[in-house]
């Protein structure tokens, strides 16, 4: 037997084109298949979520957009005068138009307009909430990354306890803080910082697990401790993806902290609420429209900040 006809003999390249239709075909049917059974799945769950609705979802469907015909003010301007308590000519004496009375006086005829207050009220209850989180979220997170911490126990008990902070929604824990502590700030305050230590502690410690640990081998070879190493050698690398990940989180809270508003958290969301629910049109626009530019604001000043920690030659392309 000669040693060609001890070797596989070789596929053409018919029969290797050939294969891969094959190959290509099954995968497609099976995929087919596959979003053919999602799309049976849900037909049936909207028919049966509509059969369960009292108001029979597609019933209501075409009055769709009634909602929104509602909120469109009569007059544009009253928009404006909504945000800054403008007196508006449209004022009857009822609430739709009684912009001039939410006024926040603070030394003789200066004041705040009310959802100017009222937004720096949610802006706080996020702010300090992502500061506590920051706060506890750091240590937690070291004791938690596979790379800086040798104890199993310790390590799991961690990841844990940080899975069970952001296991419930914070509207969930404002619930639950409202009944005992009353509503108010204080109660969207402890409830968006326990989900935000859950959430900035995982981020925190896939960061710190990617690090380059050359730098604490040399701090361990001098007989560095823990702490030391932590320090000197892990926190200098992920402080920049650290900042970043907590601004993210601020902007997230802001939003959350207007959501915890509606129910009784203070601040913007309960005024939007009623706004909404009341049909008033400018002043839900108004609402809307500041709390749009509080985003845009704070999303702005994260960039700035963060090409300050890092560097701007970090958002360079190098050839």
């Amino acid at each position: 037997m000669t040693f060609a006809d001890s070797q596989p003999q070789l596929q053409s390249s018919h029969d290797i084109a050939e294969s891969w239709r094959k190959v290509v075909a099954r995968r497609r049917m099976y995929t087919g298949l596959g979003l053919l059974v999602l799309f049976i799945g849900f037909v049936g769950s909207v028919r049966f979520a509509d059969e369960s609705n009292a108001g029979h979802f597609f019933d209501r469907l075409p009055h769709l957009f009634d909602f929104l015909s509602w909120l469109v003010p009569k007059d544009w301007s009253d928009v404006w005068r909504a945000l800054f308590d403008i007196a508006s000519p449209n004022d009857k004496g009822g609430q739709e138009f009684n912009f001039d009375r939410g006024r926040v006086y603070i030394w003789g005829d200066f004041y705040i307009p009310e959802y100017f207050e009222l937004m720096i009220i949610t802006f706080n209850v996020a702010l300090v909430s992502t500061i506590i989180g920051f706060i506890f979220a750091v240590p937690l997170s070291f004791m938690a990354a596979r790379n800086l911490t040798p104890s199993n126990p310790l390590r799991i008990a961690v990841k844990r306890f940080m899975e069970f902070l952001r296991a419930f929604p914070e509207i969930v824990i404002a619930g639950l803080f409202s009944a005992i502590l009353s509503i108010g700030p204080i109660a969207a305050i402890i409830a968006i910082s326990l989900h935000c230590i859950g959430a900035l502690g995982k981020l925190f410690y896939e960061v710190i697990e990617n690090v380059d640990m050359r730098s604490d081998e040399g701090m361990r070879s001098v007989g560095a401790s823990w702490l030391e190493r932590v320090r000197f050698a892990a926190l200098p690398q992920v402080l920049p993806n650290f900042m970043s990940y907590a601004l993210l989180r601020l902007e997230i809270n802001v939003r959350a902290s207007t959501i915890i508003g509606a129910v009784g958290g203070g601040g913007i969301g309960e005024e939007l609420k009623l706004s909404i629910s009341r049909g008033f049109g400018a002043k839900t626009l108004a609402l809307v429209l500041l709390l749009f530019v509080t985003i845009f604001a704070v999303d702005q000043f994260s960039a700035w900040l963060r090409r300050r920690l890092v560097g701007e030659n970090a958002f360079l392309l190098k050839h």
